[in-house]
């Protein structure tokens, strides 16, 4: 008996690309059940076991999380992504930083060679928003705004690609900040990777970027070491 999986009907491949177009533009966001079989299946016009089919195709994507009972769930804005945070999941912290020294560094030096005045704009806010959620001593806002400043960096970088595979740490970083505030010592505005990466890439000064973001990542790693 042959081992080799059947070919998806046309069909199937057009709600592939429909559902994961909903994903993918924000329609469904992350962590987000998406609607019920039957809601979708009268949206979409198609039966339930070709819905169930294309639903099965992106979970195995790693965009959707199909939880028993429960429903659909969004995981990932795409394949990329899917695949990076299962792949997290089988590696240690210390490697997944590694992996970021190259991503982020290269997300910085290209930034500073591409951003608008409008991105350095929105990271001086979000550094701001940062400030304020730790003097509160809110550290779950604290977290989503450095990391959304680092993200905001990728994107200015001007490369689809690396915003896309950064963008994948998500979970993992978020998580690992949170942590790390929780232990004695911990200085949650450390301008290097952060004010002073701001004022590279405003000044257009790619050697300052890539040197601020590189003594950031070296503390982290100091971190996770002791």
């Amino acid at each position: 008996m042959s081992l080799t999986a059947s070919p998806r009907t046309p069909l199937v491949e057009e709600v592939i690309a429909r559902l994961r177009e909903r994903i993918h533009s924000g329609e469904w966001a992350l962590q987000q059940r998406i609607p019920a079989e039957p809601e979708l299946m009268a949206a979409l016009g198609v039966s339930r076991g070709t819905l169930r089919e294309a639903v099965k195709a992106l979970a195995h994507s790693g965009m959707l999380e199909v939880r028993r009972g429960d429903g659909s769930y969004v995981r990932a804005r795409s394949e990329i992504s899917g695949a990076a945070r299962r792949a997290y999941r089988d590696h240690t912290q210390g490697h997944i930083l590694e992996v970021r020294v190259g991503l982020d560094t290269q997300a910085a030096r290209l930034a500073a060679r591409h951003a608008t005045a409008g991105d350095v704009f929105a990271m001086r806010e979000l550094l701001a928003a940062r400030r304020v959620a730790w003097l509160a001593g809110d550290h779950t806002a604290w977290a989503r705004a450095d990391w959304d400043f680092h993200v905001l960096v990728a994107q200015a970088s001007g490369n689809p690609l690396l915003h896309e595979l950064y963008t994948s740490f998500g979970v993992v970083f978020h998580d690992a900040l949170l942590l790390q505030q929780s232990r004695g010592g911990f200085n949650g505005l450390a301008e290097e990777g952060h004010g002073e990466l701001a004022d590279a890439i405003a000044a257009r000064d790619e050697a300052a970027a890539v040197d601020s973001v590189s003594r950031n990542l070296n503390s982290c790693a100091e971190w996770l070491q002791d």
